[in-house]
């Protein structure tokens, strides 16, 4: 078989009534190589004027790289390193958080003007040795994220290194992230350089090994069986996966590997000792109010 099971995303609030669909982790697949959390934000949309209850509070995060690509839409980051970043579609915000970092997600264009809101975010567990590195932000666009257009097929390597090309988003361990943009007809084989990895049909319909795939359902698969998909009609679709790097404890928006680092995080979320963004001083998320 090559799918080894289908995982379908379940509704979970952030807060103030933003809802997005959940895919990992999940009960019996928690992990896709380092990848340890996917969300699929939207796709939601949003009039002028939105309260400010829908934006993502100050909240803090260690052990993990949180990925964010859009669609559609914008979101205005801010973190605690001092950073101010709009991400707009077909950039990508690599946060890592390392020893500790808090940011806010803000919907201030959205609030201004409107907007459809469509996009995925990601977090990517750090490997052992760089759980506890320096936190850092890096903000990528264009040439940073090579593109293909062929047979029916519009993609772009969002991180890692996949069919001959390598992203310049700099990765922790080995994997692999793409965007595909699928007219109806066309087939694409998913590479079998790692021995995890798995397809979410984010739009539309497609179809593996005789499995259809509707949005809002991730196949994973199996080893490193080849698999070809095919969309049955116009479908966005995201490839992801890469090397495992051992268990990993989760708690509330902490990753790592010692279940005592992860106490230390909420004690020092707790006790006011990390710092917050300069501009979001007067409002945070108290733990554990809203689990991501």
């Amino acid at each position: 078989m090559t799918i080894e099971r289908i995982i379908d995303k379940r509704e979970r609030d952030l807060g103030g009534g933003f809802v997005v669909g959940r895919v990992l982790p999940f009960h019996a697949r928690r992990m896709v190589g380092p990848f340890i959390f996917f969300d699929h934000l939207g796709p939601l949309d949003l009039a002028p004027g939105i309260p400010r209850e829908l934006d993502v509070r100050p909240h803090p995060h260690i052990g993990l790289s949180t990925v964010t690509y859009l669609y559609s839409g914008q979101i205005t980051h801010r973190d605690s390193l001092g950073f101010e970043q709009e991400i707009r579609p077909g950039e990508v915000n690599w946060m890592v958080a390392g020893s500790g970092i808090t940011h806010s997600e803000r919907l201030e264009y959205a609030r201004a003007h409107g907007a459809n809101m469509h996009g995925i975010q990601a977090w990517v567990a750090l490997p052992v040795e760089a759980e506890e590195k320096d936190p850092s932000f890096h903000h990528h666009a264009g040439a940073d994220l090579p593109e293909w257009d062929e047979h029916g097929v519009k993609g772009r390597l969002i991180a890692g290194e996949a069919d001959g090309l390598s992203s310049n988003v700099t990765v922790h361990s080995p994997l692999f992230y793409q965007h595909w943009e699928m007219q109806a007809g066309a087939r694409r084989s998913v590479t079998t350089a790692y021995p995890e990895r798995a397809v979410y049909c984010a739009a539309g319909q497609i179809e593996i090994g005789g499995t259809v795939l509707g949005a809002g359902q991730m196949a994973v698969l199996n080893g490193r069986d080849g698999a070809d998909v095919t969309a049955n009609q116009p479908s966005t679709v995201m490839v992801l996966g890469g090397e495992p790097i051992g268990e990993r404890f989760l708690l509330w928006n902490f990753v790592s590997s010692s279940k005592d680092r992860l106490e230390q995080a909420r004690e020092d979320w707790t006790a006011g000792r990390m710092k917050l963004p300069d501009a979001d001083h007067a409002e945070f998320i108290p733990f554990p109010e809203v689990a991501k």
